[in-house]
């Protein structure tokens, strides 16, 4: 029997991966507004307390997916919670009287596809659903400006010389983790970078992993539904050809866990000058080396709330939705560092901004 055969009747599940700040929530928007018809849920894993990536996606107004389509998991990693949160989810999702055409998961920037993949070889799982792609966005701009490897030519020579030296921090293993897991990369971002800066990421991503999936470039986002979904690929049954670097640590008797990383929800008043304030908080990201930054802000006479998301010193902001008439108004964010990150040094210094 082929696979496409033996998928026939499966509804079909893709996963989003990316590092922080890749642009997994705009491309999954701009799915649900182009998604041709199709009933699509999403399951959605933020690292942190603040909901901040399903907010956005239940303001996005696509009839392709409605609220009660958008679940979230907001315990943690998820792939250290496939057992407690990602599994009962998916049987309560299977056991709706009208199930979805196609099943869409938002990762963490932080998690791990492997474990997540691996999960719908759970029986009750995979008798229903398969995994049509594992899509990993990467955030062009940034690997451009080396945030992965400082000195790639000098990452490089020294791997030759000792294989000790292959990973230099944590940051550096995730990204190859999620590259490895793919069937589908997306070069999020192109437009920030020129032609020759995007060659060059082409090249660093491509060393990155041994297997050789496809490679397409995106601007904020905008990827065809078609391209997403459909890839056809049945990746459960691929995963364990695709190890991470944690799995290969776990098969020598190390433990994984995310003590890497930190996050801690910083909550303000009103923001009366919103755009001082976005450029003073550069300076509180520079200073305290934030790896990411995301959520809400109250902007006084505004009918809507203010979505700021930062990656490095880069922020974006945008209206995204108007407040609703029961829903308190205040300005929320998501701060995301490394382990040693100063939590009461860095809320001080974004207390003191406003």
């Amino acid at each position: 029997m082929t696979r496409a055969k033996a998928q026939q009747g499966k509804i079909p599940a893709t996963v989003i991966t990316g590092f922080l700040g890749a642009g997994k929530t705009t491309m999954i928007r701009n799915l649900l507004q182009n998604a041709d018809g199709k009933r699509i849920a999403l399951i959605i894993n933020e690292f942190g307390d603040l909901g901040v990536d399903g907010d956005v996606l239940k303001g996005c107004g696509a009839e392709a997916c409605s609220e009660e389509d958008i679940i979230e998991l907001t315990n943690g990693c998820i792939c250290c919670t496939v057992a407690d949160d990602f599994i009962p989810t998916m049987t309560k999702l299977l056991e709706r009287e009208n199930r979805p055409d196609h099943i869409v998961i938002e990762t963490s920037g932080l998690a791990l596809p492997q474990p997540l993949v691996a999960a719908f070889n759970w029986p009750d799982i995979r008798s229903e659903v398969t995994v049509d792609g594992v899509v990993t966005v990467v955030d062009s701009a940034a690997v451009a400006a080396g945030r992965f490897a400082d000195d790639h030519d000098k990452v490089d020579a020294l791997r030759v010389n000792d294989d000790n030296l292959d990973h230099e921090s944590p940051i550096e293993e995730l990204f190859e983790d999620q590259l490895t897991a793919a069937d589908l990369i997306v070069l999020n971002k192109a437009d920030l970078i020129d032609v020759a800066g995007l060659k060059a990421v082409r090249e660093e991503v491509a060393s990155r992993i041994s297997r050789k999936p496809a490679m397409i470039e995106a601007r904020n986002g905008e990827v065809a539904a078609a391209i997403l979904l459909g890839l056809g690929v049945g990746t459960e049954d691929e995963i364990v050809n695709r190890k991470s670097h944690h799995e290969m640590e776990h098969e020598a008797g190390e433990e994984h866990d995310h003590d890497e990383f930190e996050s801690f929800v910083v909550e303000l008043g009103a923001i009366a000058d919103p755009n001082g304030f976005i450029d003073r908080l550069r300076g509180v990201i520079a200073a305290h080396d934030v790896l990411r930054l995301k959520g809400f802000a109250d902007v006084p006479g505004k009918p809507m709330r203010l979505l700021i998301q930062g990656v490095g010193s880069r922020i974006d902001q945008y209206y995204d939705r108007a407040w609703a008439p029961a829903e308190t108004r205040g300005t929320r964010l998501v701060v995301i560092g490394l382990h040693d990150i100063d939590e009461a040094a860095v809320r001080a210094s974004i207390v003191a901004l406003v």
